[in-house]
Formats: C-alpha cells, structure tokens, sequence
C-alpha cells in the first residue's frame, strides 16, 4: 500500500488505512482512514485542513492519481486485539453499507460510529 506508506510519512499522521469504493466515473475511489499523532482530536476547520494538506502531499509524493477523494479522521483504526486492521468494516463504512459481519474480535467496537462520521 503505497498511499498508505506516503500518508504516514506525513509528520501529523500516525496511522493510514486505505481502501476503495464504487465511483461512477473513476469506476474505483481511494478512501482513506487517519489517526494523527498525539491525542488531541480536530475540529472539523482543522479536519478540513488538514485533509487538504495530506492530499497535496499524496500528490507530492505519488502523483495526483494517487490523491485520496475522501478522508475519514478516527481516534483509532478498527483493529482485532492481536492488531490487524480489519479493512472489510472499512470497506463497508466507505460503502456507506451496514455492517452485518462479525465485531466481536474487535479491540474497540466504538470506533465504527466514529468513522461513519463525515468525511473531508
């Protein structure tokens, strides 16, 4: 994952996951789940900007091709308790699909509201 190695070298950024979703033109979108650094959780004028900021730095560092479309901010990535992210639940929040599949192995279901919240 490419992006996703570009998005943590970014000095506000501690964690990245990357998935894609259906787009009408592009036939596939990049999605792309932040957790920054540090505690302190963002406004959402500071969410925005920062958005912006790691999108030109994706195209810095790619290329535009590779600029995410939308860009969710999280506390936390959805993670089993050994500590893999779990990229189907990601899938189906970018997908604004319900998620029907199993949560019980996760470290913090909570996370999933958070993520489904809008994105910059």
């Amino acid at each position: 994952m490419e992006i996703e190695s570009a998005l943590v070298a970014h000095p506000r950024v501690a964690e990245a996951a990357v998935v894609s979703k259906p787009h009408e033109i592009k036939g596939e979108a990049i999605f792309a789940f932040i957790v920054c650094k540090g505690s302190v959780s963002l406004s959402a004028a500071e969410a925005r900007e920062l958005a912006e900021a790691l999108r030109q730095w994706i195209v810095q560092e790619i290329g535009s091709i590779a600029k995410p479309d939308e860009i969710r901010f999280g506390d936390n990535l959805p993670k089993t308790r050994s500590g893999k992210i779990m990229r189907r639940l990601l899938r189906s929040i970018a997908r604004d699909e319900e998620i029907t599949q199993d949560v019980s192995t996760l470290e913090n279901p909570a996370i999933l509201e958070q993520l489904k919240k809008k994105e910059y």
